[in-house]
């Protein structure tokens, strides 16, 4: 684990090879098409809101965000890399997702299996009533 500061910023023009970087180092990539760069510039391309944090220039967490910035915000990854979680990394990218998305826009996200802990820990209120349809590819 680096020692400096964590620098927190909006970076709406990240690589796909970092924010792969960054899947893989959290253990999102399987849940995400990690394999495929093309696929994950697309995502990038496609967010509205694109938060990091970095530690010595080495991006360790990513928040990916589509959003009209006055109603709704999915939160669609939350990815920390595992050697600096619990520093609050996570917590603190939520927290700039929420300010930058706005006071009236409620930020929502669907939490990976096993994690949801994580989320109540840190104060985000669970959604009882949610649908969704799986992708097909």
């Amino acid at each position: 684990m680096a020692g400096g500061a964590v620098v927190y910023a909006r970076e709406p023009d990240l690589g796909a090879a970092e924010f792969q970087a960054v899947l893989v180092a959290s253990g999102l990539a399987p849940r995400r098409p990690a394999e495929s760069l093309d696929r994950l510039g697309r995502m990038l391309a496609g967010a509205d809101l694109i938060v990091t944090a970095r530690i010595d220039g080495r991006l360790v967490g990513v928040a990916r965000t589509l959003t009209d910035f006055s109603f709704c915000a999915y939160l669609s990854d939350l990815a920390v890399a595992r050697d600096v979680q619990g520093l609050g990394i996570g917590r603190r990218l939520i927290e700039e997702t929420r300010r930058a998305a706005g006071p009236e826009a409620s930020v929502l996200l669907t939490a990976a299996p096993g994690v949801e802990a994580y989320y109540e820990q840190i104060g985000m209120p669970r959604v009882a009533h949610a649908f969704r349809y799986d992708r097909a590819v």
